[in-house]
């Protein structure tokens, strides 16, 4: 069985890191060959010569107007993956093409679909609309995982963890003491975890970027969009100050928008991409750089543990036990819902590779 759902859309990058520079990034150990034609679109193929694999992202390939030619024999392939030209013969082959993914930009990322073509429906992308939004301010980043990615859903659903990881940067005492609420959507596949905290410290992360001296009311909303998306919804508020209005409108309070995209890359590394949304201090580079700065480090805390348990999980031996408590209610649903997934997208697999060989 693959140990990643696929017909799944996953995000393969940000959208300014694709530009007229051949750029790959392993997703769901699938090598994606990923370059904007002269027009701006993006191309997403196999990053593989179909010749002898030389792969397409390492120099001397090149880009040649919109095709791309390998630098080891020269076989030329255009944005639709067909081979245009081979050395030293006028008939291409008419097998010499590559996979081509289904891609689209959205929200800053450019995603890709990973598994059977014929079912890529671009509106079962899960949306994260703060990103580009002139009502936010946005700043962002990538960082290795290696560790699987069931791991870091783990993480991002149970923040409790914040407490003890994350103190002096973004956890208090109260997270991990407030209990949580956990809805299940199983049709859409999202999970919802809640803490609100009426009275709360205010970790630095809060303090420096919005200015509040004093105890907060914070709010943690959290929505899982399995596989490939997590959003937490933060809310801040000096303690006492009115709550949201009826029309949803919340003048009283400062707003951060988290981003987590969730890539595998193997069955055992992920592309941690992260990005904070705020809806305060717009214009205020010190606010950008210190928010970039303290995320990245809290994202690089996580790293280190995941990276540490991944060893330990890899080193253990087959029926090892763990023990799950209230504060894991969200993460065991989201392992619910992946387990699923992979299901299904093995089982669709296993069909067509059956029918593929009944038919050869």
């Amino acid at each position: 069985m693959s140990p990643f759902p696929r017909n799944q859309w996953y995000v393969a990058a940000y959208a300014h890191e694709v530009g007229r520079e051949l750029f790959t990034r392993t997703v769901c150990g699938e090598s994606v060959l990923l370059w904007r034609t002269e027009a701006g679109e993006v191309a997403a193929m196999a990053d593989r010569c179909i010749h002898r694999r030389f792969p397409l992202s390492e120099t001397p390939s090149r880009l040649v107007g919109d095709s791309v030619v390998c630098g080891y024999h020269g076989f030329t392939y255009g944005a639709n993956g067909v081979c245009t030209a081979v050395p030293g013969q006028a008939r291409v082959p008419r097998t010499a093409r590559l996979n081509t993914y289904p891609v689209k930009e959205q929200d800053s990322f450019v995603w890709v679909w990973i598994g059977e073509r014929d079912k890529a429906d671009e509106t079962l992308i899960p949306r994260s609309p703060w990103l580009d939004s002139p009502r936010y301010t946005t700043v962002c980043g990538m960082e290795p995982l290696a560790a699987r990615y069931g791991l870091l859903v783990d993480n991002l659903l149970d923040l409790s963890h914040e407490t003890y990881l994350h103190g002096g940067y973004i956890g208090t005492p109260e997270v991990a003491e407030t209990p949580i609420t956990t809805e299940v959507d199983e049709a859409a596949g999202v999970v919802h975890v809640s803490r609100h905290m009426d009275d709360a410290e205010c970790p630095p992360f809060y303090a420096k970027s919005t200015g509040i001296t004093g105890r907060i009311t914070r709010w943690q909303d959290i929505e899982y969009h399995a596989p490939c998306l997590y959003l937490l919804h933060s809310r801040i508020a000096p303690v006492g100050a009115p709550g949201p209005n009826a029309d949803g409108s919340d003048l009283h309070a400062f707003h951060v928008e988290v981003v987590y995209a969730i890539t595998p890359e193997t069955e055992h590394s992920t592309h941690d991409f992260w990005a904070v949304a705020r809806d305060f201090a717009l214009e205020d580079q010190e606010v950008s750089d210190f928010l970039r700065e303290n995320n990245r480090t809290v994202v690089l805390q996580d790293v280190a543990a995941l990276d540490k348990l991944e060893q330990v999980i890899a080193s253990e031996s087959a029926g090892a036990q763990e023990l799950s408590i209230n504060i894991d209610t969200g993460g065991l649903a989201a392992r619910r819902l992946l387990k699923r997934l992979t299901e299904a997208g093995s089982e669709a697999r296993g069909t067509n590779e059956r029918q593929s060989l009944a038919v050869s």
